[in-house]
């Protein structure tokens, strides 16, 4: 397929059946070909479900609006929190996802949890359990990855950054200080690479006390170097002080090798962490998508189904037809459907030429067809 033509959005009509359903999906396919594919098509069968009473598909109908836009609403954080999990690999988001025509069809072929329902039975309760429970696992499966991925940041933070704030921990030595003397102490100092030379000239005079040759450069980022110094810890205060004046920062810091094993262990773990999690949670995510997704579109099967007896009467005779139109002719193809169905509504010629509000006629929400039209938007599953 070329991803320049085609959308990411499919466009679930229904019209009432002709002398057959079959008649209609004929007539249908041959206009949209007609001009230069302007969509590709296949049938989308709905099985025959039980009416109800007209007030009851009324009821439906309303319940289906809100309910589609409860599952979409899940489906794209679903497929959303997949893009960030997968956070340096975007482009793979698409493939871990199945948004794309041909699995349409294949599912909704596969998967008929409705065939035999009456209609005031269709298990909404069944759809909105599953989803709600997808939803909810989210939540949970998120906040747990997020706060380990959050931790990890942090450290990963700690162990970046400035000379005067990062940590030190895979940076320095036992051997670069002089430990467990009761005179001596080792400070560490930034010095600014620019006031390299004044620190080497410098550093012994800058207090009484200080041990000449002390100093080594044991690191350097792009800006400075840390250097170690060794002096009698009564001229400490002195040297600190004096330092200053030079910009040379001492750091506050003490070695101590437990705290910095624990917090390497601490990346460690986390880090391990993350790395066992992230297999099963892509898999949860990819198999819970395709629940919530399946789930979407058997809703917006029985939209059209409860929509189509309502426009065009009993006994139920409708041909569901599902396509995908092309990029650059969209215009067209609506023009094309408009001749073809533009009969079966009186109004429909006034509501497109009309500006006005038509009393009991909500055009914000859906836009009106003289056939019945639902749009069903993969873009929502692109992720650039």
């Amino acid at each position: 397929q070329d991803k320049g033509t085609k959308m990411t959005e499919f466009w679930l009509i229904s019209a009432p059946g002709e002398k057959t359903c079959q008649q209609t999906w004929e007539k249908l396919h041959a206009a949209t070909t007609k001009h230069n594919n302007l969509s590709t098509n296949s049938k989308f069968n709905i099985p025959d479900l039980k009416v109800g009473t007209l007030d009851v598909l009324v009821g439906l109908s309303d319940e289906l609006a809100k309910l589609d836009a409860f599952v979409e609403s899940v489906v794209k954080k679903v497929a959303q929190y997949m893009a960030d999990v997968l956070e340096d690999s975007k482009d793979k988001v698409q493939e871990n996802l199945l948004a794309n025509g041909g699995l349409l069809e294949q599912q909704w072929q596969a998967d008929h949890k409705f065939c035999s329902s009456s209609l005031d039975t269709v298990p909404f309760l069944f759809v909105f359990k599953g989803v709600n429970q997808i939803d909810n696992d989210l939540k949970a499966r998120a906040s747990a990855y997020n706060n380990l991925k959050g931790n990890l940041q942090n450290l990963e933070r700690k162990n970046a950054g400035s000379l005067l704030t990062r940590s030190l921990a895979d940076i320095v030595k036992k051997e670069d200080f002089v430990l467990d003397s009761e005179y001596l102490v080792t400070l560490l100092v930034i010095v600014p690479k620019l006031n390299y030379n004044d620190w080497v000239k410098q550093y012994e005079t800058l207090a009484e006390m200080v041990v000449p040759r002390s100093s080594n450069v044991l690191f350097e980022d792009q800006d400075s170097y840390l250097c170690n110094v060794t002096l009698f810890r009564k001229a400490v205060d002195d040297f600190k002080h004096k330092a200053r004046e030079y910009k040379f920062m001492v750091r506050d810091f003490q070695y101590n090798e437990e705290e910095m094993k624990a917090d390497k262990e601490e990346m460690n773990r986390l880090s391990t962490d993350k790395k066992k999690q992230f297999g099963p949670l892509v898999r949860w995510l990819k198999v819970n998508f395709s629940e919530a997704f399946i789930a979407w579109i058997h809703v917006k099967a029985l939209r059209v189904f409860v929509e189509s007896v309502l426009r065009y009467g009993l006994p139920v005779n409708f041909q569901a037809m599902l396509l995908q139109p092309n990029k650059k002719t969209m215009k067209k193809l609506r023009e094309v459907l408009y001749d073809l169905y533009k009969h079966l509504d009186s109004s429909a010629a006034a509501i497109i030429d009309a500006t006005m509000d038509i009393p009991g006629l909500n055009l914000s929400q859906q836009e009106y067809y003289p056939y019945v039209y639902y749009k069903i938007d993969c873009n929502l599953l692109e992720f650039k």
